[in-house]
């Protein structure tokens, strides 16, 4: 019998919206997106991939993936189709109370931890999240339930520049050095039932959608994920695949910055993206 391929780590968004407005977000969750994914929906994209490809890591995210109301009722899903893989649910965690039977399925299914992602260092931040570091204690001390603390904001990078119609992709022409640095090599997304390389192109297309955005990223906008009726040389193939062209969209060297509060800041230029959305929603 021959192995199935591997998929070392692979990501689902459960919903598109985010409660902060990080800057610089590689999943573009800081611009307003809306939409979510019904747990019957990822089964079926679960089944057409399942069959073709084994996963270690499968991570529940957004977006925020408690701002979706079933978000529980996606880890047996993912537990049927992926028995061996590790499901960890990446949240910044200031709706975790909205969901009580989400200990109960991460208990059942196995093999299951939380990521708490903490995204600024201030008292204020801190004080928000307190109750759902106190929660995730007492699932651990009631269920057994892992859980781990990561400080994002000490590694936050910039991904692009500017934001929404302002938005532009970095020009440095090295796409070797900026898959070697990008922090999302490793994280294939399934969206719309296909396999993308990562998030930042997984959700290119939102952007389009909502955004007027440069001609630059035209090149970017046409890359094709991997649909689930490829063949077996195919899929072997985009796995294996390290940097390509679309790699290029991002920086080919580490642009760290201190990441502003996303529980309250607005850049000037989101402020006008966002005013101009509703002008034509209402419109």
């Amino acid at each position: 019998m021959v192995a199935k391929p591997v998929v070392d780590r692979l990501q689902i968004h459960v919903t598109h919206a985010c409660n902060l407005t990080c800057e610089s977000c590689s999943h573009y969750s800081n611009h307003g997106h809306n939409g979510q994914i019904d747990p019957e929906d990822a089964e079926r994209w679960f089944a057409a991939w399942s069959g073709r490809a084994a996963v270690r890591q499968f991570n529940l995210l957004g977006g925020e993936p408690t701002v979706h109301p079933r978000l529980a009722e996606f880890v047996p899903v993912v537990r049927e189709h992926w028995p061996e893989a590790r499901i960890k649910i990446i949240t910044n965690g200031f709706f975790l109370d909205r969901h009580p039977t989400l200990p109960l399925a991460l208990v059942g299914a196995g093999n299951c931890e939380v990521a708490l992602s903490v995204h600024h260092d201030s008292p204020e931040y801190r004080k928000r999240i307190e109750p759902a570091l106190d929660l995730l204690q007492c699932w651990r001390s009631d269920y057994g339930i892992s859980f781990r603390l990561g400080d994002s904001q000490r590694r936050w990078t910039r991904r692009y520049t500017g934001f929404g119609d302002e938005m532009e992709p970095f020009a440095d022409g090295d796409q070797r050095a900026s898959w070697r640095i990008c922090p999302a090599r490793d994280c294939k997304q399934l969206h719309e039932g296909k396999i993308w390389k990562c998030a930042p192109i997984a959700y290119l297309r939102m952007q389009k959608q909502r955004f007027r955005l440069s001609p630059k990223w035209d090149p970017y906008l046409a890359y094709e994920p991997l649909a689930p009726d490829c063949d077996d040389a195919a899929l072997a193939e985009f796995l294996r695949r390290e940097d390509e062209s679309i790699c290029s969209m991002c920086s080919s060297h580490r642009r760290d910055f201190a990441l502003p509060n996303p529980m309250r800041r607005v850049l000037p230029s989101a402020a006008k993206a966002q005013a101009r959305i509703a002008s034509e929603t209402e419109g």
